[in-house]
């Protein structure tokens, strides 16, 4: 009983499957390949660098405190990151406070004594010698405490100087010196970069270099194919060319923030140097196998054909340039998958 009724189970599945193995397939939606007008590209090596990189040095000298963040790490704008021990600048900034009161209470003192002569002379109690004398005393005075204020600034800067902050967010690459070390003026303590503002560096030959500096335009690829691509904001061409390669260096600024790439990253480069005709289809027709690229054709009849093409390079827009293996005004599917599972169904019949 068992035995019949898996038997006769099968039998309606084989019967639900035969269904759906013959029921025509939907109607395919196709592009029509087409010519259109595109920027002529030369693509070139570039490499990529942070416009904001930088040794900070110290200004002061001081025995290393503290470090407070090591290579690799993210340090935020105006963050501390190394401290100098700071004895011997606190007593100089105190020694220079002290001046500074000094000097006022003598220039006050002599602004004092130099109106009462001014009142006496008036009375031509007192000669102009002593009148020449109290002017000269309260611009030495003067003078000394302009002095006073002028070492207390500088004092207060170089206690400053015991604390070192960076001066932009980015990533710490290497640090010069450590815990306990004595730090001179001129020495360097640390470098980093920001990730903020990226630029990347082109070496054009010659010959090009004109079209280049024409159109102002290009794109930085990334080296793994289809990773992605990002417009240069700006080109500046370098105006002496390289005597020993005969190569204009051109620099692409990237917009701020652009994620993907990072210093010393090789690229590939595409700087427009004119136009030309281009065949064109969906990139999402295209079908990828390895190192073979092919579109489903379909023809005026219906039928469909698997096509093996030479595919270019992907546009903004989703489009891709077609090199060889398709003409104009053919039609290609634009669902590969569904091409495919109707091509099998014919091919049952």
């Amino acid at each position: 009983m068992f035995a019949r009724h898996w038997k006769w189970s099968l039998i309606t599945l084989l019967l639900v499957l035969s269904q759906l193995t013959v029921a025509a397939p939907p109607t395919l939606e196709t592009a029509v390949a087409k010519y259109r007008q595109l920027p002529q590209e030369q693509i070139l090596n570039g490499e990529v660098e942070a416009a904001n990189q930088a040794t900070i040095s110290a200004q002061t000298g001081g025995v290393v405190e503290a470090i407070l963040f090591d290579v690799d790490d993210y340090v935020e704008k105006d963050a501390l990151i190394i401290r100098l021990r700071d004895t011997e600048q606190k007593a100089r900034l105190s020694q220079a406070e002290a001046d500074l009161k000094a000097a006022q209470a003598l220039l006050e003192e002599a602004k004092d004594a130099h109106a009462r002569i001014v009142k006496i002379y008036k009375t031509k109690l007192v000669a102009r010698s002593q009148m020449d004398e109290a002017e000269a005393a309260r611009k030495t005075a003067k003078a000394r405490y302009e002095s006073a204020r002028a070492g207390l600034r500088q004092a207060r800067e170089q206690y400053g100087y015991t604390k070192i902050y960076a001066p932009y967010a980015g990533i710490v690459t290497a640090r010069h010196v450590e815990v306990g070390e004595t730090a001179q003026p001129g020495q360097a303590l640390m470098t980093g970069l920001s990730l903020n503002r990226l630029r990347v560096n082109v070496d054009v030959p010659q010959s090009l270099i004109e079209a280049v500096r024409k159109s102002g335009k290009a794109q930085v690829l990334s080296a793994k194919k289809g990773a992605g691509s990002w417009v240069a904001e700006k080109l500046t061409v370098f105006p002496i060319a390289d005597p020993a390669t005969h190569t204009f260096k051109v620099r692409l600024d990237l917009p701020a923030g652009t994620a993907g790439l990072f210093p010393g990253m090789y690229v590939k480069v595409a700087f427009v140097v004119g136009s030309h005709r281009q065949l064109l289809i969906p990139a999402a027709a295209v079908v990828q196998r390895s190192e073979v690229a092919a579109v489903y054709v379909v023809t005026q009849d219906g039928q469909i054909m698997l096509r093996q093409i030479r595919p270019g390079r992907e546009a903004a827009d989703g489009m891709m340039a077609i090199l060889a293996g398709l003409d104009e005004g053919e039609r290609v599917a634009l669902n590969p998958v569904a091409a495919g599972i109707q091509v099998k169904h014919e091919n049952r019949k």
